[in-house]
Order: C-alpha cells, then structure tokens, then sequence
C-alpha cells in the first residue's frame, strides 16, 4: 500500500466568529456524509464516538458539543473541524495498538478545539481553500504532496510547536481524567515517527523526493523531552477520586480484527437496503426506516415508531436446525411456521404469540445463526412488511463489498519459528514485511515471538 504524506491536525479555519465556524463545520461535515467517505462499520463509528465522548466529558469545555467519524479513506490522517467535528481516518486505526493511543489522538484533537487554535491562527481568508484542500485528499485523488502544490504548503502546515504541545497538554490532561495513561501519547509519536522513517526510505530507494510531513506531532521530535515533561505533569495531577481506565479486554482488537486495509471502493448499493460490511449481510428496509448498529444488535425502525426489526446473532450449532434454534429460543406459543430458503440460506419463521402480544421471529443460518424479531403496535398490519424484510436478508454480493479483492487486518497467534519475513512470504502487498514491522511496532527491526498475537493483512 503507497502510503500518502501524512495531514494530521488539518483544523479549518474560522470565516467570521465563533457561530459562522460551527456552521462552517456542519456544512463541512454534511458534505462528508454525503459524498459517502465515512467508513461503514456502526459498530467501530459507536466505539470511536463512545472513547471520544468520554474524553470530551472531561474537557475544559463541557458546552462544546463533539461529533466523531470514521473515514474510509487509508491515509494515515486525523483532524478536527470548528463545531467539534473530529475525524480519523481508517488508515490510521491498525497501526494504533490499544484504546489508550486512541484517546491519545482523540484527546490531541480535542485539545485544538478547547484551546480555540482555529481562531488564534486567524486564517479566515483560506477558510474555503482549506476546505477544498480537504475535499481533494478525503476522494483518494491524491496526496497531500499534490494539495499543497495547488493550494500553497501554508495551508496544511499546522499550528506550530506551541499550539501542538498546548492540544498534547490539554489531550494529556483528559487523558488522566478519565482514567487512560497519558504516556501512550508518547507510543502514538513513535507509529507516526516510524511512517517518517519508512517514507524517507522509500523515498531514498525510489529515487524520489521524501516530501515534507505537516501535521500532528511533525513538530515534536521522537524524543520530545518537552512533550514528556508536560505529559508527566498530566499524569500527576490529583484527581478528586481514583478513575478506573474505561478500557474493556479485547474490545480494541475485536474492532480492529477485520478493519478494511488499503483503498476501498464501494460497489453498487441500492436504496432503502441495508448493508453490513463487516458481517457481510444485507436486507431490505422500507422507505423512511432508519437501522442502527450496535455492538450487540442491529435495530431497524419505523419513522413513527410503528414497528421494528431486531437483528442478533449467536454462534453456529451445525448440529441444529433454524426451526429446533426458534423453538428453543422462543417465548409463546408458535404458529404459521415456515420454512426459509432463500440465496442459498436455510432458515425458518413464525409468529410468537404470548400474553396477548404477537411478534413475527425467524431464525436464519449463515456465517452465524441469526435471530430476527419483529414488533409492531399493530403486528397484523405489520407482519407483511416484517415478513419481506426477513425474507430480503441475504449474503452481500462481492461488487457490494468492494471492487477488486478486498483485503483486511487480522490478528495472527505468531507460530513457532516464524519471523516476519516468512510470515510476509504470503501476504501479496508492497513492502509487506516493512508493513507488519509497521503495525505491530517493530520497525525497522525486532521479530515476534512465538504465541504473541500480531497484525497481518489478509
């Protein structure tokens, strides 16, 4: 994967006061969502937004409002908007190695909008290059290299060492308060400093020019010792009660695992249809519906709350059938029950009646064993629409997924012997062993030892 320059901290500039900014933002952001750049995956959108939103409760600002995007773009990017938009890019999340180095980055971007750093730069004239500079790297048209020729390299210079070491103090500060370890700011310097290293190698192979690296940290040295006494400070600040870090085992890895790695190209979707990337299912909605996901559910709802789909799912009994998964699984007595069969998938349904309520249930089998349950304030008006929903669900299509084969982050128990140049033998991207020294912080050398668990792309 050709890694663009970097062009962390890319902070629009205020037009006129404080209002016209946060309007700024929102328009900004608007056209982000609509150009279809953030990453689908609700699960990781809500984890991202539930670590950002932690940190922000425990801002010096706790009026400003935050909003928190995945972007599915590869470059190694976070940035943050007026209004409180932050954003990070997909890129970025496989070489972070824990929740920790996520608040490290979240924190940093929330410090630049607490401390008002778009104002003091007083840019108001660049306000709309800036966003076009913006727009230019989000599509994946170029690099940042390409952006600064067009626009000038003082627009995505950054805000100079003290504002950077401000936003590092203040992110620092959130950091502790909500029970992260300041100190992984640091370990966050060191992943970006390596993609410093290895663009100057590549640069140097190639024969071309290395570029110039704007953005987060480009003004810290990899041993900041400013930076380290400023974060010591946040990790010593009394706290009026001890606070346990938010950081749940495993949950970074389990977001991480399957994360899209390098360009992704979305292919054909249709309308008033549902796609979830990550579990590879789909099914159609009526119009009007919203779907929400979650880590332990994808909810479907009509617009006045009339009816709802509910989508878990529980791991595979191949022993089992969908009909024995629902009569074991359902409250009430069943009736109208039949059978599923549809693209490929078995399934069954049946309506569930049970102290005078009727819900609309159906068990299909596919990577896992679905369990869907429909509800209405009016189920035999509803079922209709419920049944066809189920009957809708479907594996997704490659062309739905991504054009071309897709490629993912996976976490890898490292066998006995292995190095990661045998481990690199099989993965068929440019400079693989380079890229899992990369992400798994071991570059330019070090080697795995036998039973850690790794990062490698499949």
């Amino acid at each position: 994967m050709r890694l663009p320059c970097f062009i962390f901290c890319l902070l629009l500039a205020l037009p006129s006061g404080l209002a016209m900014a946060d309007d700024k933002g929102a328009e900004a952001h608007q056209k982000i969502v609509d150009s279809g750049q953030v990453y689908d995956d609700p699960e990781l959108q809500a984890y991202i937004n539930r670590v950002g939103q932690a940190l922000a409760a425990n801002a010096d600002d706790p009026g400003q409002k935050f909003t928190f995007t995945v972007l599915d773009s590869e470059i190694i990017n976070a940035f943050a908007a007026p209004g409180g938009y932050i954003y990070i890019s997909r890129g970025l999340l496989p070489f972070l190695d824990s929740e920790e180095e996520l608040a490290g980055v979240l924190g940093h971007e929330i410090g630049h909008v607490t401390a008002s750093h778009h104002g003091r730069r007083g840019r108001a004239d660049i306000t709309n290059k800036i966003v076009a500079v913006t727009a230019y790297i989000l599509t994946g048209s170029s690099d940042v290299a390409d952006a600064s020729t067009m626009y000038g390299t003082e627009l995505i210079s950054g805000y100079g060492r003290e504002m950077e070491l401000e936003a590092d103090q203040l992110g620092a500060e959130y950091m502790h308060k909500t029970g992260y370890d300041p100190q992984a700011l640091l370990q966050v310097i060191g992943v970006l400093k390596d993609q410093e290293q290895f663009q100057r190698a590549q640069a140097k192979a190639t024969g071309k020019p290395a570029g110039t690296y704007h953005g987060l940290y480009a003004t810290h040295p990899r041993n900041d010792k400013r930076l380290q006494t400023v974060i010591r400070a946040a990790g010593e600040l009394e706290l009026d009660e001890y606070v346990e870090s938010p950081e749940q085992p495993g949950e970074f890895r389990s977001h991480i695992n399957g994360l899209v790695w390098g360009k992704s190209v979305q292919g054909q979707r249709e309308e008033n249809r549902y796609y979830h990337s990550k579990l590879a299912f789909t099914f159609e909605h009526p119009e009007g519906w919203t779907v929400k996901s979650g880590s332990q559910a994808v909810v479907a709802s009509a617009a006045d709350g009339s009816a709802s789909l509910t989508i878990t799912l529980r791991r595979r009994d191949n022993n089992a059938s969908p009909e024995s998964v629902l009569n074991g699984s359902a409250r009430g007595d069943l009736q109208n029950g039949q059978a599923l069969d549809q693209a490929g998938l078995k399934g069954y349904t049946a309506i569930a009646r049970s102290a005078g309520v009727s819900k609309r249930l159906a068990v299909i089998d596919y990577n896992y064993t679905y369990l869907l349950e429909g509800e209405a304030t009016d189920p035999a008006a509803s079922d209709a629409t419920l049944l066809q929903m189920i009957e809708s669900f479907r594996p997704m299509h490659p062309k739905e997924r991504q054009a071309g084969t897709p490629r993912y982050v996976q976490y890898l128990q490292v066998p006995r012997g292995a190095t990661f140049a045998s481990i690199a033998a099989s993965i068929r991207i440019p400079n693989a062993e380079s890229q899992l020294r990369l992400l798994n912080g071991m570059y330019p050398r070090g080697e795995p030892r036998t039973g850690d668990w790794i990062k490698v792309i499949r």
